[in-house]
């Protein structure tokens, strides 16, 4: 589908009687008509402008919809900046991507200004020599949510963002959701793609703040707050990151909200335990695992109605192709990524994506971990361990660190101090002060003093000095174990 494909769809919804309502914020309300109108009316502002990127420094509500749909619509590259970057990951994004018009809210001024933009009108401007140099045809850069310190730049078509749009709202037509929630920031492209497939649907979009919702930075959630929020929108579907389906999951075991009011609930961005899963078939939540990477527009697989099994992440969508290399790694064609920003285009018929996996009799894909080292939180985010790792081992005080945080709501470090004198609050000023350089999806959030530091001898270093991650993992399983529990929500 191609964008004017998505303004027909608009313009049939919005003739509809009586008049649907298409989106709602905290103090807005859009019927379909009112929505695209306000959608062509940015679009019109957007067209009068040089041709560059567009950044969106936007928290979720009605703006950041309009804006990002009238950049699509205008044919302008958009830029969504993930509000749990650390401010110096936006700041890379926007130079970068050679940003020279931006929409923000007051809660990016200073960032924007540090940048040497300024206010004017409904933009934010500064004077860039030359633009991003982008692959032909991209409609949306996407950062990844940075497995370094510097997050790479994902560039996608219209054409693969609205195809992956529709494959999910057909996907779900069968539960017919007419009230969808957005719970993930709209810099997330699931989310953002989750609200496509609900307007593709012709149903209703609630895009609040995500402080409104409960919701601080990549992790910290008040729970009451969010499940308030849930049962006042009336929301049939969601997205959701594992660490959130187990807060819903929690609160209709203990009977603080009820299961009716669901249709649909995709959960994806990590490894879900089947136990998890078990427990939202037991208390009636309808539940769908899937799959995908921003490098292939998002979402690959995903269990659905009639063909749902948990344990996998369900069949390829029909958009795609999956095959598994010989080494098991997960390969797919199809809407993949049209580049890196700075980096020559992709032109290979398979992208390879680093995990592994394997399909069973029926065509299911059961994920069997990452190839590479790099863990996945709870929460969808991307963190590289040596990263971290250089954080706290930089500073003067650690001598060895190892970091750990596969599935988990915070990350986990295994810490030895460069003097074995030191107490255990310079090691906890150390940890903080590494800390305070991270952005918090990245952070340490318990830690344990080792008592003796790792070695070659011992077969927990590599012979160049590196950690041996699986026989740490391993050697250190209890002690891990019982550092879960300090980081449990």
């Amino acid at each position: 589908m191609q964008p004017e494909g998505l303004r027909a769809i608009l313009r049939q919804h919005a003739g509809r009687l009586p008049q649907p309502l298409a989106l709602r914020g905290d103090t807005r309300r859009y019927t379909y008509t009112q929505f695209l109108d306000e959608v062509e009316r940015r679009e019109a502002l957007l067209r009068a402008e040089p041709e560059a990127v567009l950044a969106l420094a936007l928290e979720n509500g009605p703006d950041a919809l309009l804006w990002d749909l009238a950049a699509l619509l205008a044919g302008r590259p958009c830029l969504p900046l993930p509000p749990f970057f650390s401010p110096q990951q936006r700041a890379h994004c926007l130079a970068q991507c050679r940003v020279n018009l931006a929409v923000a809210d007051s809660g990016f001024s200073a960032e924007l200004e540090a940048a040497g933009f300024q206010p004017d009108g409904h933009f934010w401007r500064r004077t860039v020599n030359g633009g991003a140099i982008l692959p032909a045809g991209t409609a949306k850069v996407t950062y990844t949510s940075g497995t370094t310190a510097q997050p790479k730049g994902v560039c996608l078509s219209a054409e693969s963002l609205l195809q992956v749009a529709g494959e999910l709202e057909a996907a779900s037509r069968s539960s017919a959701p007419a009230h969808y929630l957005a719970v993930l920031p709209l810099a997330v492209l699931l989310e953002n793609l989750g609200t496509y497939a609900a307007l593709l649907a012709g149903a209703c979009v609630t895009l609040l703040p995500q402080r409104q919702l409960g919701i601080q930075g990549a992790s910290g959630v008040d729970w009451p707050k969010l499940l308030a929020s849930v049962v006042l929108s009336g929301a049939q579907s969601l997205i959701l990151v594992p660490q959130l389906l187990l807060g819903l999951v929690t609160a209709i075991e203990r009977g603080h909200l009820g299961p009716g009011q669901f249709r649909f609930v995709a959960v994806g961005g990590a490894r879900v335990s089947p136990d998890l899963l078990a427990r939202a078939a037991r208390v009636g939540l309808p539940v769908f695992e899937g799959y995908g990477l921003s490098e292939c527009a998002s979402v690959v697989c995903l269990n659905r109605p009639g063909a749902n099994r948990p344990g996998s992440v369900g069949q390829p969508l029909p958009h795609v192709r999956v095959r598994l290399a010989e080494d098991g790694e997960v390969l797919v064609s199809g809407p993949v990524l049209l580049g890196y920003l700075g980096e020559p285009p992709f032109t290979g018929p398979w992208w390879p994506t680093g995990d592994l996996g394997e399909f069973d009799a029926d065509g299911y894909l059961h994920l069997r971990g990452r190839k590479k080292h790099q863990f996945i939180t709870s929460f969808g985010r991307n963190v590289n361990p040596d990263w971290v790792e250089a954080e706290l081992t930089q500073r003067g005080t650690i001598a060895q660190a190892f970091v750990h945080g596969e599935g988990l709501p915070g990350n986990l470090a295994l810490l030895w101090p460069l003097d074995p004198a030191c107490t255990d609050q310079v090691l906890a000023d150390a940890v903080a002060s590494a800390n305070a350089a991270l952005p918090d999806y990245a952070r340490v959030r318990a830690w344990r003093r080792l008592e003796v530091p790792f070695s070659t001898a011992d077969g927990l270093l590599t012979a160049n000095g590196r950690p041996r991650r699986e026989a740490i993992l391993a050697r250190y399983r209890s002690t891990l174990l019982e550092l879960e529990h300090e980081v449990e929500p």
